[in-house]
């Protein structure tokens, strides 16, 4: 049984067979019926037992159009579906596209900005200075001089990539339902996520929204910029941004290199990045050598905010700790904490996971230059050992693996003594002293304090029909162990904890109504009574404490004494 081909859809679905038999998949073509869509000439002179190179698949999706391109960067990410040869050959993917014509870059900002070129910039470049799959870059200067670079987006773009994803939704939807490859690794969620990640990159007031949160939260730092969005030049298709002048780092001679404090770069960059990554849980998620610019006048540029990773808190708080972890040489604290960050599956192997986690970090601990400190290297050997063990790392680990990894090549363009490895351990008490004070914000402790308001009103009310409940012999526990000993020990500690929580509850309960009563008799200041309850009850506690720890004690050298 095969796909339904819709006629409109031929020529793709004829790029994609082809594209899966030449990499040796033809068991998917045939099962989802794309051998009608070879060329016969072409179907014969494909092997599909033939081996074939990574590179030669980057390329294949190169030629295809910024659709594959896009599929095969998100690829990439995923460790659990391509082997790792060819996820590292698929994050090298760029845009090699010619430029389209000025005419068309001129028509599209008079229809986005509702005025003529002529009208709306002193100076217009019909040359651009750079075109890829989605867009490319016109230098021109504003009405009040001010020099800017506009990116303009390619013609008909959209409604190519509305017509690919629906040729590839056809294809997926079909695996996913007749293969078993589509029913273990689900492509479909794949696809979505390539979705979500095409519709962000084609609206370029996304883009201006992320420039200008990445320049806010990089204040700080004097040596990095982002080039700022100019609101009223920026359209879904159009956006205009503050020019940079300088050139990529891979381009600087090493005579130039003598006249730039390559070192305090370096380090401020991989400063900025943590920050990005710990704190603000916002990042530049592509950081390669293209995308990093040094400027004449001797800072960073961080260009193309298409691609940017959000980081939720409690992700945040597993980086830090795997970070940290990695960088002290801790396989197994850095392997815990991966593994709370995502999801452990049925079949799983946590030991094996943990094992080849430690190895990792050991190498890594013990690599013998600076050049081969790579946090990158590690967190994406990391995501691929999780896949192969059964574990569903975030995506996002493996976008900052990729970001870190590039940073890592940047950081040594610069400065090739660069230790990565060490300006996390220079910088992490900082980036925790930070993070604390951001939970500490008054947003924060309001929400807390609301939520210690509910827990104040409702304990009341939730002690009174516990008392009850107890009073009335309707408080059941039902406990099945093995042995009556190990089951009176365990409900005497039960017993013995639900006797400290009671009595200290009620205590601190009636010290704070008491508080509000107003009597002549104080303590420090505060209503005697209710200091003495306060006093009572913590010295309730410490005697309750100390004889539920002589109790343990006990409970633990009987075993002992009867072997």
């Amino acid at each position: 049984m095969g796909i339904s081909l819709r006629p409109e859809h031929l020529k793709r679905y004829r790029d994609m067979a082809t594209l899966l038999w030449k990499h040796g998949r033809g068991d998917l073509v045939r099962n989802a019926g794309l051998e009608d869509a070879l060329q016969p000439d072409e179907e014969a002179a494909l092997d599909p037992g033939a081996p074939r190179r990574a590179d030669e698949l980057a390329a294949d999706l190169e030629r295809m159009g910024p659709t594959y391109i896009k599929l095969g960067q998100l690829l990439s990410t995923r460790p659990d579906l391509i082997p790792a040869t060819y996820a590292d050959a698929l994050s090298r993917l760029q845009d090699r596209v010619e430029p389209f014509p000025s005419e068309d870059a001129e028509r599209i900002i008079a229809e986005e900005l509702g005025v003529r070129v002529s009208k709306a910039f002193l100076e217009f470049e019909r040359t651009p200075i750079a075109a890829a799959s989605l867009g490319q870059v016109h230098r021109a200067v504003l009405r009040d001089g001010r020099p800017v670079a506009i990116k303009v987006q390619r013609p008909g773009i959209r409604e190519q990539i509305v017509r690919d994803m629906d040729a590839i939704e056809d294809v997926v939807e079909f695996m996913d339902r007749h293969t078993r490859a589509g029913r273990q690794y689900e492509f479909g969620r794949t696809l979505d996520e390539l979705r979500r990640s095409l519709l962000a990159e084609l609206d370029y007031r996304r883009e201006a929204r992320n420039a200008s949160t990445l320049d806010a939260n990089l204040a700080e730092y004097p040596r990095i910029i982002v080039p700022r969005p100019v609101e009223d030049f920026t359209s879904a298709r159009v956006l205009t941004m503050e020019l940079v002048r300088g050139r990529k780092i891979t381009a600087i001679s090493p005579l130039a290199r003598l006249e730039v404090d390559g070192e305090e770069l370096a380090e401020e960059l991989f400063r900025a990045y943590l920050k990005q990554i710990l704190v603000d849980g916002f990042f530049h998620a592509d950081p390669h050598p293209g995308n990093v610019f040094l400027t004449d006048d001797r800072r960073i540029a961080l260009l193309d905010l298409g691609m940017v990773g959000v980081i939720s808190p409690e992700l945040q708080q597993h980086l830090v700790r795997m970070l940290i972890a990695i960088s002290e040489g801790h396989g197994q604290e850095a392997a815990d904490a991966a593994m709370e960050a995502g999801t452990v599956r049925s079949g799983a192997h946590p030991d094996l996971f943990s094992a080849d986690v430690q190895a990792l970090v050991s190498d890594f601990a013990h690599a013998g230059s600076a050049r081969n400190l790579q946090v990158g290297r590690v967190m994406l050997e990391v995501t691929r050992s999780a896949a192969e063990n059964g574990i569903r790392l975030p995506v996002e680990l493996t976008m900052l693996g990729r970001a870190l990894l590039a940073l890592d090549q940047v950081g040594r363009t610069l400065d090739p003594d660069f230790d990565p490895n060490a300006s996390i351990r220079r910088n992490a008490s900082d980036l925790l002293r930070r993070r604390m004070l951001k939970n500490a914000s008054p947003g924060r402790v309001f929400a807390n304090m609301l939520e210690l308001n509910e827990l104040v009103q409702k304990l009341p009310g939730r002690l009174n029909r516990a008392l009850e409940a107890v009073s009335d012999q309707g408080l059941e526990v039902r406990v099945r162990v093995p042995e009556e000993v190990w089951m009176l020990a365990g409900m005497q500690k039960i017993s013995n904890r639900i006797t400290l929580g009671l009595v200290a509850a009620a205590l601190i309960l009636a010290a704070a109504m008491m508080m509000q009563v107003p009597t002549r008799f104080t303590l420090l200041g505060y209503p005697g009574l209710a200091m003495l309850l306060f006093v009572a009850a913590v010295v309730l506690c410490f005697v309750l404490v100390t004889d539920i720890l002589l109790s343990d004690v006990r409970q633990r050298r009987r075993p002992r004494d009867r072997e």
